[in-house]
């Protein structure tokens, strides 16, 4: 296959993303928003931006354009993001013309939103939270990227950056062909190559390692800082990708420290800093007199140190410290195969990092949650909806791309409708879905709010917190469920016509109705009627108007969308009253004993091996533990709170009601320090 048809295969399978999604949402206005939506998937993917918000305003007779930002953690970095879409396969060139004027959009909005342009906008606007966030921090951002996202051709070679007082303003293109050379090239980001000779003031000395090793080559360096300010300022966190935590604003004692070693003794640094590591798939090394430098690398990246390096970065351009004498050391790993690269460098972020807890969910590519998960769901048939025959499955798309790979693989064109029959579109869901579904349930709709890579990463942190889990069909039953009730409210929401923030009054609404139910909606009967009942969808309407005056009306006149993400915002909502209808409470799960229907508690919920160890604990008869809590009360042996749930589990014993799967972990311990303290199970005391 030739470059050209590869382009046209990818922009067609890109194009049928954008319109099956927009097909969700029932309405050919989503189009560009869902375009919009897709690209900055893929440059979070690629590592290219963090925690974007699609936000769409156009002003034509003002020349003023913007469809989505990003801000950083620490407020000094702003990305603004303008879309041309056209739709089209295969992809058409977009003039040079439109490439400025879409630039020139954005900027003014950019230039209107440092003054008063916030004024002239709707309170409840996501766009009026956009351009009184920019008209807060104008005297705090550093640097500002200007993103043009198309599907079509742009030959525009490079557009120069714009330097004004201390702002840096940088022009950034991500057309359909650069994001085909990106899907193309196996790569999951564009590599960075660093010319340390030519465009960062010269090579860097180093000791390269002396024995040889069949993996990998190691090279001892000390970099100035200088060299450092100037590559974290071209790259910013893509230098930092491979980095368990891209540290973006001084936090805590270590960072502090580290700014004012930098401020008040920088010839104290390289003694004071643990220095970096870093890797490269590639270097090119120079000798000259037994002394060897580091001409330019590929795919240079800091694993190991961020704080360090964005440490030094802020100093220089927020406080305007002096960093001539600053040297950092430096060690280099050089695979010797780069296919290995995905599973060596976060063992050496794991091992290395010693500033900072580094959690094990930070790594969470090849989980086995996820691969469970997606083996499910390649297996378990959904039932069909009423008056239909056709089976169909839900596609957990556990990696970007898979759907449409694993279609395109069909062959003939028959075969791929057939499998796109029995793998809609509407029922594909990815990692980030589903930690929205999850988080959403478990009632955390703030945290749902800060994005969907940082709700990943909470939700693989409160996989790592729950322990070993292996999904199994009932939890991928219930997964599907919440999918499905989370769809169906996103459509009903869209129809209320609230003008904006429609993911926040989604993730809210539910996650009010889960706690007002105390989680009892029956997720069974969702599955097998793969719908939600029509009073469900009553109260989704009633609580999403609830939360609509609550979150656009925040204490203070704060930010719409960041008090959104506070605790605070939720703990204010749920304390208001919502009255579930009567009809709700018909449709329940009942928890009077006289059901055996489990209410789904998420990743909580027990597993197969849990409950292995639940049915093992219920076959101790109630006498042993009540004789268990006697003993460790004469005797003073065992925690007080082991002789306090031995007498609990004595009394669920008694009643014939289950142990949770906490408890069971708990009781075989009991039994276990029980045995090994002499306590003889099974006599009578």
């Amino acid at each position: 296959m030739d470059i050209d048809t590869g382009l046209d295969e990818f922009a067609k399978k890109f194009q049928q993303d954008v319109i099956s999604q927009s097909q969700v949402e029932d309405d050919e206005s989503f189009r560009e928003d869902q375009f919009t939506e897709i690209m900055m998937e893929y440059l979070t993917g690629a590592d290219e931006i963090d925690n974007p918000i699609v936000c769409y305003y156009y002003n034509k007779p003002r020349g003023i354009k913007v469809n989505g930002y990003t801000v950083s953690e620490n407020e000094e970095c702003l990305d603004l993001f303008i879309s041309i879409y056209y739709g089209e396969v295969p992809p058409t060139r977009v003039p040079k013309s439109d490439v400025d004027a879409a630039f020139k959009r954005v900027y003014n909005f950019l230039r209107k939103a440092f003054g008063n342009y916030r004024l002239d906008l709707e309170e409840a606007s996501p766009v009026f939270d956009l351009a009184n966030r920019i008209h807060e921090l104008k005297d705090a951002l550093i640097n500002i990227r200007l993103f043009l996202l198309t599907d079509g051709i742009v030959k525009v070679e490079s557009i120069d950056d714009i330097s004004e007082n201390n702002l840096s303003i940088s022009h950034h293109v991500w057309d359909i062909q650069r994001l085909f050379r990106l899907y193309s090239s196996g790569k999951k980001r564009e590599a960075i190559e660093v010319d340390f000779e030519n465009k960062f003031g010269g090579c860097i000395p180093c000791l390269p390692m002396t024995e040889s090793n069949p993996d990998y080559v190691t090279y001892l360096a000390i970099i100035p800082g200088k060299t450092l300010v100037e590559l974290y300022g071209k790259y910013g966190p893509r230098l930092l990708e491979r980095n368990v935590r891209s540290f973006l604003q001084v936090r805590g004692n270590v960072n502090k420290g580290i700014r004012k070693t930098i401020i008040d003794e920088p010839h104290m640094f390289l003694a004071y800093n643990n220095g970096l590591s870093a890797t490269a798939e590639k270097v090119e090394i120079i000798s000259s007199n037994g002394i060897y430098g580091i001409k330019w690398a590929r795919d240079f990246q800091i694993v190991n140190g961020g704080q360090t390096t964005a440490s030094i970065y802020h100093a220089y351009r927020k406080d305007k410290a002096d960093v001539s004498n600053i040297y950092v050391q430096v060690k280099l790993t050089v695979l010797k195969d780069a296919s290995r690269i995905d599973t060596f460098v976060p063992k050496i972020s794991l091992y290395a990092n010693s500033q900072n807890k580094v959690n094990a969910a930070d790594f969470s590519a090849n989980n086995p949650f996820h691969i469970k998960l997606e083996e499910l769901s390649r297996t378990v048939w959904a039932p069909a909806p009423p008056g239909m025959q056709l089976q169909t499955r839900w596609y957990y798309e556990r990696a970007r791309g898979q759907y449409l790979d694993e279609k395109g693989g069909e062959g003939t064109l028959a075969r791929k409708k057939a499998f796109e029959a029995i793998n809609p579109t509407r029922q594909k869901f990815t990692k980030t879905d589903l930690a929205k579904f999850e988080n959403t349930w478990n009632q955390l709709p703030h945290v749902v709010s800060r994005g969907a890579e940082k709700n990943f990463i909470e939700f693989m942190a409160l996989l790592q917190e729950r322990g070993e889990f292996q999904p199994d069909r009932k939890y991928y039953e219930h997964l599907v469920a919440k999918a499905i009730l989370f769809r169906q409210a996103e459509k009903l929401v869209q129809k209320q016509q609230y003008g904006g923030y429609r993911a926040n009054i989604v993730t809210y609404a539910l996650a009010l109705i889960s706690h007002k139910t105390s989680q009892r909606i029956d997720l069974d009967r969702i599955w097998k009627e793969q719908s939600i009942s029509p009073v469900l969808m009553d109260t989704i309407i009633e609580a999403s108007e609830i939360v609509h005056r609550h979150i656009t009306n925040p204490p203070g006149g704060r930010n719409i969308t960041e008090w959104c993400k506070k605790e605070q915002c939720w703990e204010d909502l749920f304390a208001l009253n919502l009255k579930l209808p009567d009809e709700l409470e018909k449709e329940l799960i009942s928890i009077d004993g006289r059901e055996r229907t489990e209410i789904d508690r998420g990743i909580d919920s027990s597993d197969d091996e849990d409950r292995k160890k639940i049915s093992e604990v219920m076959k101790v008869p109630a006498d042993t533990w009540f004789r268990i809590a006697r003993w460790a009360k004469e005797t003073g042996n065992l925690q007080p709170w082991q002789r306090s749930l031995s007498f609990s589990l004595g009394n669920l014993a008694k009643r014939g009601r289950e142990t949770s799967r906490k408890q069971a972990v708990q009781a075989l311990r009991i039994l276990e320090e029980a045995h090994r303290l002499g306590f003889e199970i099974g006599s009578k005391m």
